[in-house]
C-alpha cells in the first residue's frame, strides 16, 4: 500500500459538484493498493498514519500524531500512485490491484481508521473527484508498506 500524507487545516472531495466529505484539522490521505497487498500491509499503515508524529506540540516541534491531537482523516483512493513512468511516457498500471480488491481493502482501511475512533471521511471508489485542501506547513508524507522509499 502507497499512501500520500497530507498534513491539513482543511481538506474536501466532490463528486459532481456535491461535497462527499470534508474534514477540518488533520490529514489527508491518497491511498493506492498494491496488487500483493495483504491484511499485514493495511494493519501497518493504518497504524503508522495514526501514530505518525507530524503535528506540532507547544514547544513547536513535529511530536504528536492525529490520534493526539483529536484530528480528522480525509482518504481519497488513488491508483495512479502505482503508475510506473520508467518506460515510455505513459505509465503502466499493472503493479495497481485491479478495481475489486482495491475497493475492499479500501472501505477496510477507512472501517479500521473509524474503529480506532478516528472521524474519517472518504470520496466515492472509481469516481472523478475534485479534492481541495490546505496543506498546513506544508508537511507532506510518502509511506510505503512494501517500504520501496
Amino acid at each position: 500500500m502507497r499512501a500520500v500524507v497530507q498534513r491539513v487545516s482543511r481538506a474536501q472531495v466532490e463528486v459532481d459538484h456535491q461535497r462527499t466529505g470534508a474534514i477540518a484539522a488533520g490529514l489527508l490521505v491518497l491511498l493506492g493498493i498494491h496488487r500483493t497487498d495483504t491484511e499485514k500491509d493495511l494493519a501497518w499503515l493504518v497504524d503508522k498514519i495514526a501514530h505518525l508524529r507530524i503535528f506540532e506540540d507547544e514547544g513547536g516541534l513535529m511530536n504528536r500524531s492525529l490520534t493526539d491531537i483529536c484530528g480528522e482523516l480525509l482518504v481519497v483512493s488513488q491508483f495512479t500512485l502505482y503508475g510506473d513512468c520508467r518506460k515510455g511516457r505513459r505509465p503502466s498500471w499493472n503493479e495497481a490491484a485491479p478495481p475489486e480488491q482495491a475497493e475492499q481493502f479500501y472501505d477496510r482501511f477507512i472501517d479500521l481508521c473509524r474503529q480506532r475512533g478516528i472521524p474519517t471521511q472518504s470520496g466515492v471508489f472509481q469516481a472523478m473527484m475534485q479534492v481541495s485542501l490546505t496543506n498546513s506547513g506544508p508537511v507532506t508524507i510518502l509511506l510505503d508498506s512494501h517500504k520501496t522509499f
